[in-house]
């Protein structure tokens, strides 16, 4: 994408990101990241019992965000990127933990790495 303007922010770290979607999924580079939403129980230890299937896979979070579910009060989706490819065996089998974990996960997509400037 073409950048328009720089340095317009008030602050040196501040940095925007932004994604091309596709239908078209990317195949694997070796450097890439994948990003999912879920949904979990509101009870505790729901949440760690997601997490910890990114340790015992070795698998690093790179992002994880909560936003309100617009069904239920104290109910949450969870946008979580992460790096490794979902084609990758060893992520889809991590995956497919989660996802029996989950209320829902949606895998949103995998895509190449990119590094800041």
């Amino acid at each position: 994408m073409p950048v328009i303007s720089e340095g317009i922010a008030n602050n040196s770290n501040n940095h925007t990101r932004f994604l091309i979607l596709s239908k078209n999924n990317k195949e694997e580079t070796g450097k890439d990241k994948t990003s999912i939403i879920f949904s979990i129980k509101h009870e505790p230890g729901s949440l760690h019992r997601i997490i910890e299937n990114f340790h015992n896979y070795n698998v690093n979070l790179t992002k994880i965000e909560s936003r309100p579910t617009k069904a239920n009060t104290w109910e949450y989706n969870f946008y979580v990127d992460f790096e490794g490819h979902a084609k990758n065996s060893r992520i889809a089998e991590m995956l497919e933990k989660i996802n029996h974990e989950t209320l829902f996960m949606k895998i949103l997509g995998s895509y190449p790495s990119a590094k800041l400037n």
